[in-house]
């Protein structure tokens, strides 16, 4: 890793992990996912989490995955195990993407990133789609293996794989990342 690496968080909301769209998988990364961006910070690598804020009748996956994450709902509170601190930056999302429509890409050029490390939930779906994008616009794509999941193993094995083939990812154990950041 070096100076101009983030995290990305995904989704890693109360609807995701413990609510109306729970995965249970994703309760098993959390303490692997807290241990990263806890060293991420102590290692001044900035901390994004890329968080669905749904408008309520009007955000066409909810359509597809019903009401979650609704904008100012618990539902759509970062998980308080991730210990969200002031340092960190939220950016809100109405689809799979972190970047589609939000500042995102702004932020990250503001911040001199050029490597974004991927954590949260699912590596088939949101994770997949802001790895797509990023990779699009330039950055180099990192996945966290054991701060993301799925659904399924099924799912999970093949967002990895699709990473790696399709965007060159490289994939990382937490452990692996935090050595890179203490170097």
């Amino acid at each position: 890793m070096n100076n101009k690496t983030a995290i990305l968080v995904v989704d890693m909301l109360n609807d995701f992990v413990t609510g109306a769209l729970k995965c249970d998988r994703g309760l098993a990364i959390v303490p692997k996912t807290a241990e990263l961006l806890d060293g991420a910070r102590k290692a001044g690598v900035p901390v994004i989490f890329c968080n669905d804020a749904h408008i309520k009748g009007v955000d066409l996956e909810l359509k597809l995955w019903g009401d979650h994450a609704i904008a100012g709902t618990k539902g759509a509170e970062v998980i308080p195990e991730l210990n969200l601190c002031d340092k960190d930056f939220v950016v809100p999302k109405r689809r799979y993407s972190g970047f589609f429509h939000t500042d995102l890409d702004l932020l990250l050029r503001e911040l001199g990133v050029d490597t974004v490390v991927m954590t949260g939930l699912h590596t088939h779906m949101c994770v997949r789609h802001t790895s797509a994008d990023a990779y699009c616009l330039g950055y180099k794509v990192v996945v966290a293996k054991d701060a993301t999941d799925s659904f399924t193993a099924e799912d999970y094995e093949g967002g990895l794989k699709y990473l790696e083939q399709v965007y060159g990812a490289e994939i990382f154990t937490v452990d692996e990342l935090l050595a890179k950041f203490s170097k």
